[in-house]
């Protein structure tokens, strides 16, 4: 299927988008149709009042931060906040008077094949995207928090050689992907991928009606024993918390959702105790 959500009137804002991207785009050949996007995210939270595989099935989309105000980085997904100054930076303005629901979605080119998804920063789990969604996207390195100056479209493509040369943290090491036009379960999905913790939970069961096969990846695992040798990657005080919440020593994906849905702890705090065993447990 190639339903793009981008025909029709060239003066769109995903099209004028799209266009001004282009015009601002590094120098290169076209992007290897052989990559996936990816959209990294929590299997085992909530969105819009719903879990969100729940909320993946009954709206058949994949909704942006302007719509359900929620999300696994800064929650500035507003008018004036932050995520709407880089957008409006980004695209020349091409949404500023846009429907949420028009606005890009975001995920990440998975450039080094990794079974994991390209950004699991992000999350644990991924949707991993249909070839035909990477002629709709737009590209930037590095992510467009740091207001990165280095941008690419699908047919203007330099951002490969550009990361591979840098050396960034592993959670930082991705090509951040904006994706215009909507992103069907059942049309542009190719997969959702989980980590094995989810075998036989609530979680695989939510999946499964969704309309995109289900995958597994090789999984998130930590020892408090390797936690504990990492103290200034976020802190002490989340090595500590990693420590109190972990299972017979062991922290994974599931153990970090279960502390999220007690309300007990900050989630920001969770969120960086997640960052531990995103970048140490893989």
């Amino acid at each position: 299927m190639t339903d793009t959500g981008t025909h029709g009137d060239a003066a769109t804002p995903a099209r004028r988008a799209l266009a001004h991207v282009a015009a601002r785009s590094l120098a290169g050949g076209p992007v290897d149709g052989a990559l996936r996007l990816t959209m990294n995210f929590h299997p085992d939270r909530a969105v819009t009042g719903r879990g969100i595989l729940a909320a993946f099935a009954e709206d058949g989309v994949y909704r942006s931060q302007f719509v359900t105000g929620t999300g696994n980085g800064g929650l500035t997904a507003h008018p004036g906040g932050d995520r709407w100054r880089w957008e409006s930076r980004i695209f020349g303005g091409a949404y500023d008077a846009a429907p949420a629901a028009e606005r890009p979605v975001y995920g990440a080119l998975n450039h080094r094949r990794r079974p994991f998804g390209a950004a699991p920063r992000f999350g644990s789990a991924h949707l991993r995207l249909t070839p035909d969604t990477l002629a709709r996207a737009t590209f930037c390195y590095p992510d467009s928090v740091a207001e990165p100056e280095s941008f690419g479209v699908a047919e203007q493509f330099g951002l490969v050689a550009l990361a591979e040369a840098d050396e960034p943290d592993a959670l930082d090491d991705y090509i951040e992907a904006q994706v215009h036009g909507p992103v069907l379960f059942e049309h542009h999905v190719e997969a959702i991928v989980l980590d094995p913790c989810y075998r036989g939970t609530e979680v695989e069961a939510a999946a499964a009606r969704l309309p995109c096969p289900v995958e597994w990846h090789g999984g998130f695992r930590l020892t408090v024993a390797e936690l504990r040798r990492h103290p200034g990657f976020r802190g002490p005080e989340y090595v500590e918390l990693g420590a109190e919440i972990a299972e017979d020593g062991l922290l994974d994906p599931r153990i970090i959702g279960a502390a999220v849905r007690t309300g007990a702890y900050d989630p920001q705090d969770l969120k960086r105790v997640w960052h531990y065993l995103a970048r140490y447990g893989s």
